[in-house]
């Protein structure tokens, strides 16, 4: 198998993976945890399965009548910037196709329950302590959260390396760093 072969197999086996368990656990979570904000234990009152439709965005950002349709063409203009990110991904760079694939499939499992119903997009993961809640998500907030973290690491340590010379240069010319000794030609080396 090719580099670039490995990196669209990473990219598209996780990326339809997070879509399918994300479209899984939210049918069984319609099926099952109905009526909504009913409170269903799993690990006392620290993680529980609670069935809400979230109509706006991550945190319950919600933009009036049109929420839907705003936050659809906000998830197609995203799609369009991870597929590029991941178009002009070098062979080699296994994480950054992981990253992409993890987001875009998160923002793909949301965007196809907010285009199913008007009620909103599924959430059901309900953890926190006491009153202290995170807002309710589901595995495709998750797979985004995890991917967003990824790839902000990823095109850091990209810029990393790239910056290094210049700043080492930027340094030396200003006189604040080191200039490593020349080496001293063997004749005129002092014996041992």
């Amino acid at each position: 198998m090719t580099r670039r072969r490995r990196e669209a197999g990473i990219f598209w086996s996780v990326g339809l993976t997070v879509v399918i368990l994300d479209a899984s656990t939210k049918l069984l979570a319609v099926a099952f945890l109905s009526p909504q904000r009913m409170q269903h234990p799993v690990i006392g009152d620290t993680l529980r399965w609670t069935l809400v439709y979230n109509p706006g965005a991550a945190f319950g950002l919600h933009l009036g009548e049109h929420s839907r349709w705003i936050f659809t063409l906000l998830t197609l203009g995203a799609l369009a910037i991870l597929w590029r990110l991941y178009a002009n991904s070098h062979r080699g760079e296994r994480l950054r196709a992981l990253a992409v694939a993890l987001v875009a499939g998160g923002a793909v499992g949301n965007l196809i329950d907010r285009l199913r119903s008007p009620l909103g997009v599924v959430d059901f993961i309900d953890a926190g302590i006491g009153g202290a809640r995170w807002p309710t998500f589901n595995v495709a907030d998750m797979a985004v959260s995890v991917g967003a973290l990824l790839l902000a690491y990823v095109l850091w340590m990209e810029e990393e390396p790239a910056a290094l010379p210049s700043a080492a240069a930027t340094l030396q010319a200003a006189g604040d760093y080191p200039t490593p000794p020349a080496p001293v030609p063997a004749e005129h080396a002092e014996p041992r």
